[in-house]
C-alpha cells in the first residue's frame, strides 16, 4: 500500500524535488499577483488613490475597527490573497505541469460512508486533546540570548490575535456565511490541495515513506501560517488531515475534515457573539486532564477505524 501511494505521482519536470521547486515558484508568483490584485480591488472599493491606499492598509492591519467597512475589506483582502496564493497556483501546477485533472488527487475508490462520518467526528473529538498542545506551545520560552526574537514573535502573535478577534466579531448571519466561505471553505480546499494533494504525495514519492511525508508536509503547512506560538497544534492537525488523506485515498475527505474543524470554531464564535453561548472557544485555557485523556483515547480509536476501513479500499493507478 505504501509503495502504491508513493508512486502515484510522476512529475513532468526533472525530479521530484525539481517539481516541488517549480511548485514553489508558482506559489510565490501567485502570492505576488494576489497581493497586487487585492490592493487594486481595495482601491476600487474605497475610491483610494496610490497614496491613500497605503494609509488605508496600515490602518486596516493596525486598527481595522477605525476603517469604514473594515470587516468586509479584510474579508476581500484575505479571500483574494488566499485564492491566488494557494488554490490557483496549485491547480495551475497540477493541470499544466503534471498534466493531471482534479480527479487524479484521488488514488482509491470512493470511501465507505463511515469514513466521511468518522472524519467529521474526529476533528471535533480531538479538540480537547489539541488544547493541551495549544497550551504547551503558547507557554514556550526562549533562552535569554533569543529574547529579541521571542519578543518579535509574540508581537506578531498579538497582532494576529487582534485581527482574528476583529474578523470573528460578526453578529449577522450574512457575515457568518461570508466568513465560512473566505476563512473556512477557501483554506480547506486550497491548503489541502497544496499541502496534502501535491506536497505530501510528492514527498512520499521521493522518500518512499508516507509517514515522513505526512509529518514534513504538516510542518510546512504549519510554518507557512507564521503563527509561531500555534505551530505545534497546527502541525498536529495537518498530520491528522494527512493521515485522513492517506488512508481514505480521497482529497475530499481531508477537505471535509479541514472545513468541519474551522467551520465549527466560526459557528461557535457566532453563537458566543450573539449571546446564545457563554463559552468562548477561542480561549486558550487548557481543558481538564480527564477531557484531554478521553479525547486522545477516542481520537486514536476513530483513527484506527478509519485506517481499517480505508485499507479495504482498492488502490488504483490514475496516471
Amino acid at each position: 500500500m505504501q509503495k502504491s501511494y508513493s508512486n502515484l505521482v510522476h512529475t513532468r519536470v526533472p525530479g521530484t524535488l525539481g517539481g516541488l521547486l517549480v511548485l514553489v515558484g508558482f506559489v510565490l508568483i501567485g502570492m505576488a499577483v494576489g497581493n497586487i490584485l487585492a490592493i487594486v480591488i481595495l482601491a476600487l472599493l474605497t475610491s483610494s488613490d496610490a497614496n491613500s491606499i497605503t494609509g488605508l492598509l496600515t490602518t486596516l492591519f493596525a486598527e481595522p475597527e477605525k476603517v469604514a467597512n473594515g470587516w468586509l475589506l479584510m474579508m476581500v483582502l484575505q479571500g483574494t490573497v488566499h485564492f491566488f496564493s494557494y488554490l490557483l497556483p496549485s491547480l495551475l501546477y497540477w493541470f499544466y505541469m503534471e498534466k493531471k485533472g482534479f480527479q487524479d488527487f484521488n488514488f482509491k475508490d470512493k470511501p465507505a460512508v463511515s469514513i466521511w462520518f468518522f472524519a467529521c467526528i474526529l476533528v471535533l473529538v480531538f479538540i480537547p486533546a489539541n488544547s493541551f498542545f495549544i497550551d504547551l506551545n503558547s507557554k514556550m520560552v526562549f533562552p535569554d540570548f533569543l529574547s529579541g526574537l521571542e519578543n518579535w514573535m509574540r508581537d506578531k502573535e498579538d497582532q494576529n490575535a487582534m485581527l482574528t478577534k476583529f474578523m470573528t466579531g460578526y453578529t449577522q448571519v450574512g457575515q457568518l456565511i461570508i466568513a465560512l466561505i473566505v476563512v473556512v471553505l477557501l483554506p480547506a480546499v486550497g491548503e489541502e490541495v497544496l499541502f496534502r494533494g501535491i506536497i505530501q504525495r510528492k514527498l512520499a514519492q521521493h522518500w518512499a515513506n508516507p509517514h515522513v511525508a505526512i509529518w514534513v508536509s504538516a510542518a510546512i503547512f504549519s510554518a507557512i501560517h507564521f503563527q509561531f506560538f500555534g505551530f505545534l497544534p497546527r502541525m498536529i492537525l495537518g498530520a491528522l488531515f494527512g493521515y485522513l488523506y492517506f488512508w481514505s485515498g480521497r482529497i475530499s475527505v481531508a477537505i471535509l475534515a479541514h472545513f468541519v474543524n474551522n467551520g465549527f470554531i466560526l459557528v461557535m464564535m457566532y453563537f458566543h457573539n450573539i449571546k446564545v453561548l457563554d463559552i468562548n472557544i477561542e480561549e486558550t485555557d487548557v481543558m481538564p486532564v480527564a477531557a484531554i485523556l478521553a479525547s486522545a483515547v477516542l481520537s486514536i480509536g476513530i483513527l484506527y477505524e478509519i485506517r481499517k476501513t480505508g485499507n479495504k479500499q482498492p488502490v488504483f493507478n490514475n496516471e
